[in-house]
Parts: C-alpha cells; sequence; structure tokens
C-alpha cells in the first residue's frame, strides 16, 4: 500500500512507485494534479487560506484533481486536534478534495525504504554537524562530513542528501526553473542551498524528504503554494530528478505580511479562520490574488463565491512575493 523505491544498474537510478489510488499524470480529467499539505502545528490562518485557495482554483480551472495532504512530520511542533481542525475550515469553505486524504506519520515505511536507496547509490551521507555547526558555517552546510567516516550506530547524526558533486552521476550546480507566478528563478545549489537533511539527528524524518517522496507517490504534477517556500523549490526540483520523477510545475503565491513585517503564520500567532465568515474569508482570498472579486460577493453563498471564482481565475492576476494584510 506504501510507496517502495528500488535500486537498478549502473549508474544508480531509483525508481518511485505510486500510492495505488493515485493515477499516472495524464490519465485522469486534465491530467493535472495538485495539492494542499498543511501542517497541524495549529488551526488555519488567512494567509495558509490564500495558499488552500489558490491551489484548488487553479487545479479545479484545469479540470485537475485536488489533493490534500498532512504534514504531521513534528509532534514537538504539532497541536492536538489541529489536523481535524484544518480539513474542517477547509470543508466549511467549500474546499473540497478529490480521494482520500494521505498522512506522513503512515509513510515511514516509504521515507525509510528511499533512504536505504539513496544510502546505497552513495548520494546521501551521514552527518554529525549540529545547528551550531551550521550557523559557523553562515547558514549553508558546506559538506564537511561528506568524506568523514561516521558511526551511525554510537554517534548522533543526521542524513543528509548531496546536491552537487554525486558519484558517477554529471550534475549542475544551478538550477533553472520557470515559476507559475514568479517568472525565471536561478538557484545555485552549492552556494545557496547545500547539502539538505533528509533525517534528522532526533531521528524525525526531514520535510525536504517527504514533501518530494510523497508529491512523486500522488502523481502531483502542480504545486501552487507560498512564497516561503520559492528558495526549496530548485533542491526540490534536483531531488525529483535524482529519483527519476517527472518534475511538477511550481507556482508561488504572495505572502500575507503584517503591519510589522512579520508574515502571518501559526508561529506568529496569526488569528485563526473563521469558518462561520467562509464567504467573507474567499472574497478576501480573492481579493489578496488579484482576482477583483465584486462586492457583493462578499455576502453570497460559498458556493456561489467559489463558482464565480473558477469562472473567473486568473493566474496571471496574481503577482508579487508578499502583500501586507491587516486582520479585522
Amino acid at each position: 500500500m506504501l510507496a517502495s523505491f528500488i535500486m537498478s544498474a549502473t549508474p544508480p537510478t531509483l525508481t518511485p512507485y505510486r500510492l495505488p489510488d493515485s493515477p499516472s499524470p495524464g490519465t485522469e480529467g486534465s491530467g493535472y494534479i495538485g495539492r494542499f499539505a498543511p501542517s497541524p502545528s495549529g488551526p488555519l490562518h488567512f494567509g495558509s487560506l490564500v495558499s488552500a485557495l489558490a491551489s484548488y482554483l487553479d487545479a479545479k480551472a484545469n479540470r485537475g484533481r485536488w489533493l490534500v495532504r498532512i504534514e504531521d512530520l513534528d509532534p514537538p511542533r504539532e497541536q492536538p486536534g489541529a489536523a481535524s481542525t484544518i480539513l474542517k475550515t477547509l470543508d466549511d469553505h467549500g474546499l473540497h478534495w478529490d480521494g482520500e486524504i494521505v498522512y506522513q506519520s503512515q509513510r515511514s515505511q516509504a521515507y525509510e525504504a528511499c533512504l536505504d536507496a539513496l544510502l546505497q547509490a552513495k548520494f546521501a551521507y551521514y552527518c554529525t554537524c549540529s545547528r551550531q555547526d551550521l550557523t559557523a558555517m553562515g547558514g549553508i552546510y558546506d559538506g564537511r562530513c561528506r568524506n568523514r567516516l561516521v558511526d551511525s550506530h554510537h554517534q548522533i547524526c543526521s542524513l543528509r542528501l548531496k546536491l552537487y558533486d554525486l558519484p558517477d552521476r554529471p550534475t549542475a550546480e544551478i538550477i533553472q526553473f520557470d515559476d507559475l507566478i514568479q517568472g525565471t528563478q536561478v538557484q545555485n545549489l552549492r552556494t545557496q542551498a547545500g547539502d539538505q537533511i533528509l533525517k534528522r539527528r532526533d531521528g524525525f524524518y526531514a520535510y525536504q524528504l517527504a514533501v518530494v517522496v510523497d508529491d512523486i507517490a500522488q502523481g502531483i504534477t502542480h504545486i501552487i503554494r507560498g512564497s516561503d517556500l520559492l528558495e526549496v523549490t530548485g533542491r526540490q526540483l534536483f531531488f525529483f530528478d535524482l529519483l527519476g520523477a517527472p518534475l511538477p510545475q511550481f507556482g508561488h503565491v504572495p505572502l500575507a505580511i503584517q503591519p510589522n513585517g512579520q508574515k502571518l503564520s501559526k508561529q506568529n500567532h496569526a488569528k485563526a479562520i473563521d469558518g462561520k465568515l467562509a464567504s467573507k474569508n474567499l472574497w478576501r482570498g480573492l481579493e489578496f490574488l488579484g482576482q477583483n472579486p465584486p462586492a457583493d460577493l462578499a455576502d453570497a453563498s460559498t458556493s456561489e463565491c467559489l463558482d464565480w471564482a473558477l469562472h473567473n481565475w486568473q493566474r496571471q492576476a496574481v503577482q508579487g512575493l508578499s502583500h501586507l494584510y491587516q486582520e479585522e
């Protein structure tokens, strides 16, 4: 039932298998498969609703499927009941997903199989460096454990993915891609990213591993999300390619910024979205995304609001990396 990975002949390649209920791209409808993947560290706020709304509209306007995945891989940061609260909020706003919800906490077998294959191919390695070490490096990991002998059974260590200078595999350090919203992007994996953690020192699987493994397993073709994740897109595209998977298209919507300059987030105690004000919330989300919704739509039903949005969705109207947002 879970995705797995196998090794094939030299040069090493990793072949991902899809979840049984996930169609291959191009086999259903338009072939478009999008997703929204919140972490249950708290209820949805306006910024996360904007990302959900944009990804939903882009999928449905393109006759695609829209999946929801709960990224519950970090128990210390998770809030009890947050996952069910998030799903109820989506439902209250008429953002109904296709298929079953995938919970990353139930996907450890897939992640471990991928890690084993990466280690066997020498694409990943054990690392004993701490956060303090990373800070001393200037925030970009310099690969110092690449050639060290690390005893993973007796030393506290993480697992890192090599993003450049891979054995027996020519790779380019510079990644260029066309973001559906932000335009052409160029990122240097050596100087702007550094080798990425796949499994943390505390034993938890890292976001950079799980998000790519699961996007492949679910056949995701389009990823519309907040611009705070734009800087990690190059390294994720590299990982997709390393695993032999089709590259999804990415689009990054503006972040909601508070008057104090901080982004609206759970960590900054953003106010939870009120499901009883669903139509007004959707209207404000559409306005934030540059869709120019008519004023009377704020008082319409949720279904009427979404119907208008689907018929008038203009991806090219979404502009900028961030916009000021003031909570009411």
